[in-house]
């Protein structure tokens, strides 16, 4: 299993915001994104998650083995906690979730509502879903918000985990993980040029 990246090009609201991308993550690595907030990485991993095209440039990956998780913590919150996870493994044709609650530390909060958990234990839930998706690759925008340090701990236990297995994980944050299997990419001295700003510039010269 192998993630590849080549020449890639990202916009966000038809502006060009990275641009010469090259990568690849291979099994068992784990790659993070570091820059300035507005820098692109949200655009880059949706686009790595093809929820959004490129504009030019290949990302090539195996055919439905990505899970992407964004901002949001992608709960129902009437459903319990037990039923979120047995909903999303069964979205992703599963049924196990034991280990996903074991993981988080849930299994005291399973049938507790999940409109009633605290920011960081719906973060935990919405993480956990990770663990029953079956997905070889992860791609992850600012996983460890609204977590504390023991929860943040129990995510990077995951996340190692998961390489161990041969997993691959794409994620942003700001926080050391201690993972030894990650490269760090800094997407800032790929920042494209402002061609609409250049256009403009031209104009009136």
């Amino acid at each position: 299993m192998r993630l590849t990246v080549r020449d890639l090009c990202v916009a966000r609201g038809g502006v060009r915001v990275l641009d010469g991308l090259s990568f690849a993550v291979a099994a068992g690595e784990a790659l993070v994104l570091r820059g300035p907030n507005g820098a692109g990485k949200t655009t880059l991993l949706r686009t790595l998650a093809r929820l959004q095209p490129p504009v030019s440039g290949e990302v090539e990956y195996p055919a439905d083995n990505v899970v992407y998780a964004g901002h949001a913590d992608g709960i129902k919150p009437a459903l319990s906690v037990s039923e979120n996870l047995s909903f999303w493994a069964q979205v992703f044709g599963r049924k196990e979730i034991s280990h996903a609650l074991a993981a988080y530390e849930l299994e005291a909060l399973a049938d507790r509502p999940a409109g009633f958990l605290s920011a960081g234990q719906k973060r935990r839930l919405g993480l956990a879903r990770l663990l029953v998706t079956g997905r070889g690759i992860w791609i992850l925008d600012e996983p460890t918000v609204s977590l504390d340090a023991r929860a943040v701990g129990m995510f990077a236990a995951v996340v190692r985990a998961h390489l161990a297995e041969g997993g691959i994980a794409v994620l942003a944050t700001h926080i050391d993980l201690g993972l030894d299997e990650a490269t760090v990419l800094d997407v800032a001295p790929f920042r494209a040029v402002r061609q609409d700003m250049d256009d403009f510039d031209e104009a009136f010269l």
